[in-house]
């Protein structure tokens, strides 16, 4: 051959299949581009790139060479292209291929249909090449094609019936079924885990003649799930399995076609029996304040007080503890039940137990203290004052409840571990109760606190989580900046990681430092009333760390521990220590109210009063002025006043504040986020 034409989808592969039919090199051709490719859209209107090569003659200038590696030359071809009119070009074959051994033989008029094409019937590649027109063979994944006995490497080539064409594939392929039986633990499940086999079958697709052709692998995929009843009673009786059989879960696991797991075997578990409890006769359930009735009146008659016994009266009943019952693996081994424990009762004053029951020696409260099977039951006694609480009384300090049935005047204290109630009011004194306080009349430049040290831990946890959450961050931050190449080119192994927690806070956490601040600030000022020092101990690491320029080195270990201490005080504040401390009355002026529980104000609001409820804070009327926060959310009934008289309503960031009517200079705080009502 002299010359040639040859198409593909590009110039480079025309001109490459080209080189082939020629056993020549660019060098020794002289390429002329009759049409460029197009992919079309869809394959509509889609054009082969079409080019002649022609074998050079000895005094062919180089000059005159197409060279497709130098720029200006393709910018050339390009100029070119762009003015070959959109026609059909005639395919020009200068050589005749003499006819070759080819797999099967061709009826003659199929070769006159098929001029030109290529296509695949059983497995079997068959071509018929024309003058004008070779044949092309694609190769997909899976599909090895060797010619004449040599495997050919190409993803595509021309295919000539001289050529002896040989189609293979990946072998078949065939998983068996996996399968496992397995006992828990106690020996009271048996699991049978299956995981069916399959078939894979693979075949070339057979495809209609045309001038080039991809070929395909067809895969079929059966799922196979050979597993048996045999097999199964097999391996059970290696295990020992001697009942408890459930054949409806075998029967499912023989008929898998997914993975899973079935239950094929279930034991009797042990039924648990009841530890010794304790039955209580009085009542000792938190106390509630005044109840309103239809009409909205505050009915002070109903209320409950605090719970007393009389001498002699059965306070509660022990009862034993009852055994469980035995269970059996499935192996018929026997399971224990849990063993049950009695109660173990500690008898304190103005108690004493006859047989199975507690009675109370004297008149008073009945306090019952729980801690797993360790019950600790006492009378808790009660001071009465029948007149007021003043100069001529003196302060009352007592190691039970207290009520008073008159006032309590100026400058004067009442300290009880348990309850107090007042009956009248309480003018500019102060009022301090492990439990709750209850006023029958008005709080007057007071303060007023129940539970204090819990509602302070309330406080200090709820700061302490979203402070540990940013640490937590940081910490994540760190790390990942630690694996890169910039930060280990500094010097933090010595110095340090001070410099870089600086730059955090400044970039990152700009909320961190004053949320800091605001838990030592806090922790400073109560110190009296926390009894755990491991609150003021995080308080200066926090300044150490986050708040102060000290130059101690500070490592990445130092924080991860810090943070795990954060952590566990977190946690441990979420447990309230008392639970029935609470704070009602039906007003307040000028005063502060402290309480670890809820906070109601039953009648008329309070006015420049500041309050903090360890639980939610509910107002019935108005609240004038002052600061106000709920720690479990805030119901108001009316809030500010005509005048703009600033009132702070607060409640953390997980919670809701409630206003029916608010008045210009209401502003409410929920989290960091704050709003003015105008």
């Amino acid at each position: 051959m002299q010359s040639i034409v040859s198409k593909g989808k590009s110039i480079t592969e025309a001109i490459s299949l080209g080189l082939d039919l020629l056993e020549a090199t660019k060098k020794e051709v002289n390429i002329e581009i009759i049409q460029h490719g197009a992919k079309g859209f869809l394959g509509i209107r889609s054009k082969e790139a079409i080019v002649k090569l022609s074998i050079l003659e000895k005094n062919t200038p180089k000059e005159e060479r197409v060279q497709l590696n130098n720029d200006d030359s393709l910018k050339m071809l390009e100029q070119m292209i762009d003015h070959i009119p959109e026609q059909t070009v005639e395919q020009i074959n200068t050589t005749l291929y003499e006819q070759g051994r080819y797999n099967n033989k061709k009826d003659p008029a199929t070769v006159q249909t098929n001029e030109g094409k290529v296509w695949v019937r059983n497995g079997i590649l068959q071509c018929h090449a024309s003058p004008m027109q070779f044949p092309m063979v694609s190769l997909s994944n899976g599909v090895k094609l060797f010619k004449n006995g040599d495997r050919v490497t190409e993803n595509t080539i021309i295919v000539t019936e001289k050529d002896f064409f040989e189609i293979q594939l990946d072998n078949d392929e065939e998983k068996e079924t996996k399968w496992q039986i397995s006992l828990d633990q106690d020996r009271l499940k048996v699991l049978l885990n299956v995981v069916p086999g399959y078939k894979i079958t693979r075949s070339i697709r057979d495809i209609e003649p045309d001038q080039h052709i991809k070929l395909i692998v067809e895969e079929k995929k059966a799922v196979q799930n050979n597993l048996s009843y045999e097999m199964i009673l097999k391996k059970l009786e290696e295990l020992r399995v001697k009942h408890g059989f459930n054949q409806d879960e075998i029967t499912k696991a023989l008929a898998a076609t997914e993975p899973g797991t079935y239950e094929i075997a279930t034991g009797i578990k042990p039924k648990p029996g009841l530890d010794g409890w304790i039955e209580l006769k009085v009542d000792i359930d938190a106390k509630v304040g005044p109840t309103e009735g239809e009409d909205g009146r505050v009915d002070y008659r109903e209320v409950r007080t605090i719970p007393t016994a009389k001498s002699g009266q059965v306070i509660a009943i022990i009862h034993p503890p009852i055994p469980g019952q035995c269970g059996y693996t499935v192996t018929n081994e026997p399971l224990p039940a849990k063993q049950t424990v009695p109660i173990m009762l500690k008898i304190g004053k103005g108690i004493s137990r006859i047989e199975d029951k507690v009675v109370a020696l004297d008149a008073g409260r009945p306090k019952i203290e729980k801690r797993g099977q360790f019950v600790n039951v006492s009378i808790m006694p009660k001071h009465t004052q029948f007149g007021d609480v003043d100069i001529t009384s003196g302060n009352i300090r007592f190691s039970g409840d207290v009520e008073v049935l008159g006032n309590i005047n100026e400058s004067m204290i009442v300290e009880a571990e348990g309850d107090i109630i007042v009956h009248k009011e309480v003018n500019r004194a102060a009022l301090t109760a492990s439990g709750a306080i209850l006023s029958y009349g008005n709080v007057v430049g007071s303060e007023v606190s129940a539970g204090k040290n819990n509602m302070l831990i309330t406080e200090l946890g709820h700061l302490l989580g979203i402070l540990h959450q940013n640490v937590e961050k940081m910490i994540l931050l760190i790390n990942q900046l630690s694996s890169s190449p910039a930060f280990k080119d500094t010097d933090f192994s010595r110095g340090g990681l001070k410099p870089l927690l600086s730059i955090l806070l400044e970039k990152k956490f700009k909320a961190f430092p004053p949320l800091a601040k605001k838990y030592v600030n806090v922790v400073r000022k109560s110190e009296d009333f926390l009894h755990d020092h491991e609150w003021s101990e995080v308080a200066v690491t926090l300044s150490k760390l986050f708040l102060t320029l000290s130059n101690e080195v500070i490592s990445q270990e130092s924080i991860i521990q810090f943070s795990k201490k954060m952590k566990e005080l977190h946690e441990m504040s979420k447990t309230p220590v008392e639970p029935d401390s609470y704070i009602s009355i039906p007003s307040a002026s000028n005063s502060s109210l402290y309480c670890s529980g809820n906070i109601t104000i039953t009648g008329k609001g309070c006015v420049n009063t500041k309050i903090h409820a360890g639980g939610s804070l509910k107002i019935n009327h108005i609240i004038r002025g002052g600061e106000v926060y709920g720690r479990l959310g805030a119901d108001i009934m009316e809030a500010g006043s005509e005048i703009g008289t600033p009132t702070l309503i607060g409640v953390p960031s997980d919670q809701k504040i409630k206003i029916t009517k608010a008045m210009e200079g209401t502003i409410i705080q929920i989290g960091n986020m704050k709003h003015v009502f105008k």
